[in-house]
């Protein structure tokens, strides 16, 4: 693991909501379409069941998600919730990802969907969660994908984090 990448596993904070960000490997421009993007709010919908994670807001990009989340009494570590996650994830996107042609496979075309590690950061008592989404709402514009945050299609909530617990 890189020296930079290295989590704080001793710092324990009450009622923790999270910023993360998740890249595809090599950072390839495949998220912003319909079907991969229902398949990826779809798992995040199931976080809480499936890994014991309330997911508040989400914004897809092309090549990265960025989300809020925060842990239930007896949830997975973020480490863990994210590598199943990127599981539940690659397994259904590569059913509506198009084939690689054989050409393509023979010459190293590389099958993985997600970079190894995840970006996370915990919000603190003085950071707002109001402001933190509004920049991250704002990507798509930044990037010039859309004059307006309200014209990206890929964004949403699943619940409220905000009042969190």
């Amino acid at each position: 693991m890189h020296k930079h990448l290295q989590r704080l596993d001793r710092i324990r904070i009450e009622c923790p909501i999270y910023f993360v960000t998740v890249c595809t490997f090599r950072r390839r421009p495949i998220l912003a379409r319909d079907a991969i993007a229902k398949v990826l709010v779809d798992e995040l919908r199931h976080g809480r069941e499936r890994h014991g994670w309330a997911i508040g807001s989400y914004v897809i990009m092309p090549d990265h998600v960025h989300f809020f989340c925060a842990p239930q009494r007896h949830a997975k570590t973020l480490s863990g919730f994210m590598r199943e996650w990127k599981s539940w994830t690659s397994r259904r996107i590569r059913a509506v990802l198009p084939r690689p042609t054989t050409a393509a496979t023979k010459m190293g075309a590389d099958t993985s969907l997600w970079q190894r590690e995840f970006f996370d950061h915990v919000l603190r008592s003085e950071e707002s969660y109001g402001e933190k989404w509004n920049y991250v709402r704002d990507n798509p514009v930044r990037a010039e994908l859309v004059k307006s945050s309200d014209d990206w299609l890929y964004f949403g909530s699943i619940e409220s984090l905000e009042q969190w617990p």
